[in-house]
């Protein structure tokens, strides 16, 4: 059963340093603030896997938690590039960085075998790219049956997955809507798992197109009001397109980052003490 816990202590229990950390959503319920609380308890040596990582693992890149990166796209959506995660590969900083890139629906077959208990997946896909040759986890198959030649690739299996939903009740079920992404496949392939909502409520209504994730898969539920700001919330707020525009020259210069760190995220958790 999914245990209501604050954040901070989420985290605390969940969160270990040289993890396997998925935080994922897709433009849509991004954990955000999850990725800041990571930053704030100050973990590091983790392996960062996302699918489309943005501004929050550029956040976390630039804070120094990460020592690897696994991903099938990377960049400040509808803006450019990420500074941090640059700035990491070519010069080191804070920490040096190793890349594991895939194609998206080579991380999304990942994602479904971890969930389905399966060790590796396999897909048409890769032909054509450089991609096979610049990553080790990227093998060709034959097929049994046909003798066809395909891609195996192997299955994700985080220790901490993390998501952001809209609500869950007070058992822990998680109701989530809209652009859902790998979020379920996240919790199911994770060793443990931490759902962020908007509420916790008594009841969960039916919502058309709904995913509910049963509190027997997800370990801990946090209740952070905006917890997926900047990206949106269907049904909550809307994306804040500034905040990605914004980003961009804080990302690009180190002392202004150091900056914005110390003031949006350690200053935070100062003036919630």
């Amino acid at each position: 059963m999914a245990r209501i816990l604050s954040l901070r202590e989420a985290v605390a229990e969940l969160v270990h340093d040289g993890d396997t950390v998925a935080l994922e959503g897709f433009t849509h319920l991004i954990p955000v603030a999850a990725g800041h609380e990571i930053i704030r308890q100050r973990r590091k040596d983790l392996t960062l896997v996302r699918m489309t990582p943005d501004i929050v693992y550029d956040q976390m890149i630039g804070a120094g938690c990460a020592r690897k990166l696994v991903f099938s796209w990377g960049g400040n959506p509808g803006v450019g590039s990420l500074h941090r995660f640059r700035d990491a590969i070519q010069n080191s900083w804070p920490v040096p960085l190793e890349i594991e890139e895939h194609s998206h629906a080579g991380m999304a077959n990942r994602y479904a075998a971890g969930a389905s208990g399966l060790p590796f997946a396999v897909l048409r896909g890769y032909t054509g790219t450089d991609l096979p040759g610049q990553t080790d986890t990227i093998k060709p198959i034959e097929c049994p049956f046909t003798g066809e030649r395909l891609t195996a690739v192997p299955a994700v299996n985080p220790d901490v997955g993390i998501i952001h939903a809209q609500r869950a009740d007070k058992a822990g079920n998680v109701q989530m809507w809209g652009i859902t992404g790998v979020q379920k496949e996240t919790v199911l392939a994770s060793a443990r798992s931490l759902v962020t909502v908007e509420e916790v409520v008594d009841e969960l209504t039916p919502v058309p197109g709904a995913v509910v994730l049963p509190q027997w898969a997800v370990t801990a539920v946090a209740e952070v009001p905006r917890g997926a700001h900047p990206s949106y919330a269907q049904g909550y707020y809307e994306r804040d397109n500034d905040y990605y525009q914004d980003w961009d020259p804080i990302g690009r210069d180190r002392e202004r980052f150091e900056q914005w760190l110390a003031g949006e995220v350690f200053g935070a958790e100062r003036s919630a003490r």
